[in-house]
């Protein structure tokens, strides 16, 4: 019978008197995998041939690797058999990467183990350091009873329907502990960030007018974990981006957004996970009357530009690892590094235009808007509603007066200044716009002018 096929973290030798290759072998898989197995006494197709197991036998094997590996590991050693024949079981691991073997580095790639050169030991020892220095690997002040269950049990869910977790839920400590995401009773930042959040994390969002940071029209803060607030963001932007309705001769009506949805949902979803934690500033999305902006402060390796990542010429390097895997599991990040050029080829196949940017301490995302005269804002039924009412009257809106509108129902509390400067028009032609819709009871003004709030009217 054959006993399996040497892979990344199982590897077969004849005989002890394959010790050094042993040894070889334990530190590449080490180095790859943290752990693995190795048998001798196998063919290297996986077939037990047996040996010769002397008293001195398992010593040599252990001593074999106290002598020649470091830094040193502590291996479970055993005499097993498979197809009634003697082999030696070597179950190894270690934490403390990188390993040699004979004073050199190896690394496991499919059965074969390699030898590092020093170029690529230098960029394994500084991607270890990382990983053991992140912030998101670091403990928090948050403890297990500060996570909301139904936070947890619903990304549980999500990760369970995504098949990258095999587990129910069961309690938040049981649920924590298989995720890593804890360290005794308390959360590491990335679980902290994730799951609770709300001392940790703001998202700032606004509209502004024009062009530029000048005039703001709305302006709202969110605090919370990293799901609720890319929740937030998206229904922001979602609220306040243009939509067209096309029929397509089925009862049901198509809604177009004016950048597409999944672009932005993993735009944002990239902002929170490669953003850099231990700066003060928050993330933000900042509508403009021409671009859609999401900032995330957390700029790029150095060296690197975005279009490297795109083309696929470098491999995802993550700055908060540990959030990265969780986000994964849940299918937020939907395989690692990957993201720029999803949210490329989503905007090419919508003709969206989209620049990557990066900025002194940060790097946005950009979605330029389209010149396009969209119908409606999301509410586009209602606009419909009232046009085809206004119809019926003999009352024929213009583009802009459907705009207004469309504003208003968006928005009643909504001043004609600020109508003014959504649409880039002077006060009197709003004032104009209002007063024909007025007299045409398609709208009416409730209250005074700075506290009072539209009303759409539903008469015949």
């Amino acid at each position: 019978m054959k006993f399996g096929k040497e892979n990344e973290v199982l590897e077969f030798k004849r005989s002890t008197a394959e010790i050094s290759e042993s040894i070889e072998s334990i530190a590449a898989i080490l180095n790859k995998h943290a752990g693995g197995d190795l048998y001798f006494g196998v063919r290297n197709d996986g077939t037990p041939i047996g040996m010769d197991i002397s008293d001195h036998t398992l010593r040599d094997v252990s001593q074999g690797i106290a002598n020649h590996l470091t830094p040193k590991i502590y291996p479970s050693i055993n005499e097993v058999y498979l197809d009634n024949k003697s082999c030696i079981h070597v179950n190894f691991s270690g934490d403390e990467k990188p390993y040699y073997a004979f004073g050199r580095a190896y690394i496991r790639i499919a059965d074969e183990d390699r030898v590092m050169s020093p170029k690529e030991l230098e960029s394994y020892i500084l991607k270890r350091n990382i990983v053991r220095n992140t912030w998101d690997n670091e403990v928090s002040d948050s403890v297990i009873d500060d996570v909301d269950e139904g936070v947890l049990r619903e990304y549980l869910e999500r990760a369970n329907r995504a098949d990258r977790i095999d587990f129910g839920y069961t309690t938040k400590d049981d649920v924590l502990r298989r995720l890593e995401a804890i360290d005794g009773d308390k959360l590491k930042n990335a679980a902290d960030a994730l799951f609770v959040g709300s001392h940790l994390l703001e998202v700032q969002m606004a509209i502004f007018a024009g062009t530029e940071k000048l005039t703001f029209l709305d302006i709202k803060r969110e605090n919370g974990s990293i799901t609720s607030l890319i929740k937030a963001a998206e229904k922001f932007i979602h609220s306040n981006m243009r939509w067209r309705v096309e029929f397509d001769g089925s009862i049901q009506r198509k809604e177009i957004p004016e950048i597409p949805t999944d672009a932005i949902r993993e735009a944002l979803v990239n902002s929170f996970c490669h953003r850099l934690f231990t700066l003060s500033q928050n993330n933000e999305v900042a509508i403009y009357s021409n671009r859609i902006e999401i900032y995330n402060p957390g700029t790029f390796p150095d060296g690197l530009e975005p279009e490297s990542f795109i083309s696929g010429e470098e491999k995802s390097i993550k700055r908060n690892p540990v959030l990265a895997q969780l986000m994964y599991y849940s299918k937020d990040i939907e395989s690692f590094g990957t993201g720029l050029k999803r949210i490329e080829d989503a905007c090419k196949e919508a003709g969206v235009r989209v620049e990557f940017e990066q900025r002194r301490r940060g790097f946005s995302v950009i979605f330029y808007r389209s010149e396009e005269q969209f119908l409606t804002t999301k509410n586009d039924t209602d606009v419909a509603r009232s046009v085809a009412r206004s119809v019926a009257r003999n009352v024929i809106l213009s583009q802009s007066e459907k705009n207004a509108l469309s504003l208003i129902i968006e928005k009643p509390d909504i001043t004609a200044e600020k109508i003014a400067l959504s649409l880039k028009k002077s006060s009197r032609t709003i004032q104009r716009y209002l007063s024909k819709m007025q007299d045409n009871k398609i709208i009416r003004r409730e209250g005074s002018t700075k506290s009072g709030y539209w009303e759409v009217l539903n008469g015949d």
